[in-house]
């Protein structure tokens, strides 16, 4: 299966050159401040991809799926959402989660420990791809100012679950791959630490 992965562009979509493939995902940020018309805009961009099947996830900055979470999940018609739950596409068994350790007052904050750790000791066993906003501790997680930003339980978490891929955002700086102990990591921000978008979707090919 030919996976197209995105994350943070941030009301920007239009301006990507997104490739063709047989699953979509973006791992939150579609929008700046998450209003209705800026999701209604997003899931219009959505449907006119040619992709077979797309999955979503909320990040801390699309405000709508935490506060009106009913209102904003029926303005995003042209793809699966995911908000700790589960889906499976073509035998893949897909899990998101729009969490995120505290970072400044954006929606989908947890503080670090048991909080957070409660969420990502949902992801159940047998996953094949996770999607979260935030990165795991250490891996495509460095900020500009050189800080390591990860959460520590997500990465945890990680290590039980042992996804064949996990996909992310967030840190749009620390866009990249990386593969550990069979774990295929993608750090898909389209939007540089500047927000401009170009930084192309990253293909994989499960």
């Amino acid at each position: 299966m030919r996976i197209v992965c995105l994350s943070d562009t941030h009301d920007l979509h239009d301006q990507l050159q997104v490739p063709d493939g047989d699953l979509l995902l973006h791992a939150g940020d579609a929008t700046m401040r998450g209003s209705e018309a800026q999701i209604r805009a997003f899931d219009r961009w959505l449907a006119g991809l040619p992709h077979r099947h797309k999955v979503v996830i909320a990040g801390n900055h699309d405000w709508a799926f935490e506060r009106t979470p009913a209102a904003a999940r029926s303005w995003l018609r042209a793809a699966t959402y995911l908000e700790d739950s589960e889906v499976t596409i073509d035998g893949l068994r897909i899990w998101g989660s729009p969490w995120q350790p505290w970072f400044y007052d954006w929606a989908f904050n947890l503080e670090r420990g048991p909080a957070i750790a409660a969420k990502w000791d949902l992801i159940p066993a047998g996953i094949d791809v996770l999607i979260t906003h935030g990165p795991p501790a250490g891996i495509l997680d460095r900020t500009d100012q050189g800080d390591a930003v990860g959460c520590t339980d997500l990465l945890a978490a990680v290590r039980r679950v042992r996804p064949r891929l996990h996909v992310f955002g967030h840190i749009h700086e620390a866009y990249g791959t990386f593969e550990q102990d069979g774990v295929r990591f993608v750090n898909a921000s389209n939007c540089s630490v500047r927000y401009r978008p170009v930084q192309p979707p990253i293909i994989v090919d499960l």
